[in-house]
């Protein structure tokens, strides 16, 4: 099979005004960024009127080999859409950092991919830029504040805003800003986080509008005055040129699938160290236009879909209609303790050793409401007996399991899929993993026992500290967006399967008051990521005639 690039560079592109004009949206509601992209202008649209229905796609815990969770999606929506059901794909902006990182792209891949691949997968529309210009805003206001006399009396050792670029750059996770003469500002101790770990990633995700942006950004906590009062970025008054900064950023990106439908890019948190889930506004945007919106949220269903119930679901109160599980042959044999080099030959009885892993995320599905259907992403190196084995292990559970070729087929291969998820969508709210007016320890450790299998949960110092602290604030009744190793259900990325009995370790936890969550940080996740021995940077380059190649 061709390479991504190659198959993207031979699709057909239809204009983009004849995209939107499938999708119902007026040509003076469009911002072209080019022929092949734009933003939706949603000022005059009825965000509020709902006449679609969610279909979530989530995923298995992910492996080296990668599971294919955006490709199902863009799959399923083709289908769904030859089908006869207006459909609408809305999946997050992919981040440089993976891009040139480990991971690749995020713009589906084989004949399940949004297009043009390269802008999506590179700068795009410059949203990635406008959150990291509006968050380093911010620290400079920070910075320049305590240099001008200090009239706020902030506390240098409590400045909890850092700074964040869109790349993975380990060097960046503790720095010392301002050496030099007194013009260059304080000497102080700072760090870095990745853009998709932003609080204000978040604030423009969860936003209703551009005025909800501004007060999210007027609550965010920018740290501590040396008696201990809390300092908001309203103390700054940075929220407005901010919120400026984001104007044309909070319109969602509409851009087209390799077969030629609608499909919305919008937000791009990572779920291991952020939300994991597209924009508010995307998604109403979508139900507003189509019978259907298929979204995936990052991750495995333990991180990305528990955000998307839990934080998603409870801010924006819109329902969901049915739930996909994305699964892979070689993700199971994985977790059935096979080496990555050795995962293309057949191996049925690692395939049922794995299993477990798939087990657990079909019981926590089961656990917020929704009975999934598994989608089996198949790899032309499966075998009809691993097939089969998934198959039936997936009924003895309840859920259907679905054999998918989206990947090697575009809509054809999602066919089946998409009759099944049709069949038995129907909205309903979630049932939560745990109450909002509880303690933040006792919903930690709610959330660890109930989605993670933990036996108990270890605070350390700091976080017992923090804990203390954000309730005494009154910020007692916020969710949580847990930080941890996106591999395992622990926070020992190398515990595979699905592990139980085991301590949840909780070094530190975050406030983000503007986006209205806590964030627990489990083990050792870092929120600035590093790059591999052998990052994916090194294979991409331009050809003679001015192509990227190597992109994937």
């Amino acid at each position: 099979m061709m390479p991504d690039i190659e198959i993207a560079r031979l699709a057909k592109l239809e204009p983009i005004t004849t995209i939107a004009e499938k999708a119902g949206i007026l040509d003076s509601q469009l911002l072209y960024c080019g022929g092949k992209k734009a933003k939706v202008i949603v000022n005059d649209i009825d965000l509020m009127k709902k006449n679609g229905k969610i279909i979530l796609v989530t995923a298995m815990s992910p492996t080296p080999a990668g599971e294919g969770k955006t490709t199902v999606a863009i799959g399923l929506s083709m289908a769904m859409n030859k089908l006869g059901h207006r459909t609408i794909v809305g999946i997050r902006q992919p981040s440089l950092g993976p891009v040139f990182g480990i991971k690749g792209g995020a713009a589906g891949g084989g004949y399940s991919q949004v297009l043009p691949m390269e802008d999506i997968n590179l700068h795009f529309t410059g949203d990635m830029h406008a959150i990291s210009t509006a968050h380093n805003l911010l620290s400079a206001l920070i910075n320049n504040s305590m240099h001008f006399k200090n009239e706020l009396r902030l506390d240098s050792r409590n400045i909890t805003w850092p700074r964040v670029m869109d790349m993975n750059d380990r060097s960046l996770r503790r720095v010392v800003v301002g050496l030099g003469d007194k013009a260059n500002g304080m000497v102080d101790e700072d760090h870095f986080d990745i853009t998709a770990a932003s609080e204000v990633m978040a604030c423009l995700c969860l936003a209703e509008d551009h005025q909800d942006l501004r007060n999210r950004i007027d609550r965010i906590m920018i740290g501590l005055s040396t008696d201990g009062t809390p300092r908001f970025a309203s103390d700054m008054k940075a929220a407005g040129a901010m919120t400026v900064l984001l104007n044309d950023a909070i319109r969602p990106n509409i851009v087209q699938t390799i077969e030629n439908t609608p499909a919305l890019i919008h937000g791009g948190p990572f779920a291991n160290i952020a939300h994991g889930t597209s924009s508010l506004i995307a998604a109403r945007l979508g139900l507003n236009l189509a019978d259907y919106y298929v979204t995936e949220a990052g991750f495995g269903s333990d991180l990305g879909g528990e955000k998307f119930f839990d934080i998603f679901c409870r801010i924006s109160g819109l329902p969901v209609a049915g739930v996909v599980l994305v699964a892979t042959i070689k993700a199971l044999k994985y977790h059935g303790g096979v080496k990555k080099k050795n995962l293309s030959a057949e191996n049925v009885e690692a395939v049922e050793k794995g299993f477990p892993n798939l087990q657990r995320h079909i019981s926590n599905i089961n656990s917020f409401g929704y009975c999934p259907i598994v989608a089996l992403n198949v790899n032309a190196n499966d075998s009809e007996a691993e097939i089969k084995m998934v198959i039936e292990l997936c009924q003895t559970e309840g859920s259907e399991c679905i054999a998918t070729r989206v990947h090697a087929d575009g809509s054809e291969g999602g066919l089946e899929l998409a009759e099944a998820i049709v069949s038995k969508a129907q909205d309903k709210k979630p049932v939560f993993a745990y109450p909002l007016n509880r303690g933040i320890q006792d919903k930690l450790e709610r959330l660890a026992s109930k989605v993670y299998r933990a036996e108990s949960v270890v605070l350390a110092p700091q976080a017992k500290k923090d804990i203390r602290r954000w309730e005494e604030l009154g910020y007692k009744d916020l969710p949580l967006c847990l930080a941890k190793t996106q591999y395992s259900f622990s926070d020992n990325k190398k515990l595979l399967g699905a592990p139980k009995g085991f301590e949840m370790h909780i070094r530190e936890v975050r406030l983000s008051a503007g986006a209205g969550f806590l964030i627990p940080i489990a083990g050792e996740i870092m929120t600035m990521p590093g790059l591999p021995r052998k990052p994916a940077a090194e294979n991409i380059d331009m050809d003679a005639k001015g192509n990227i190649v190597g992109l994937s």
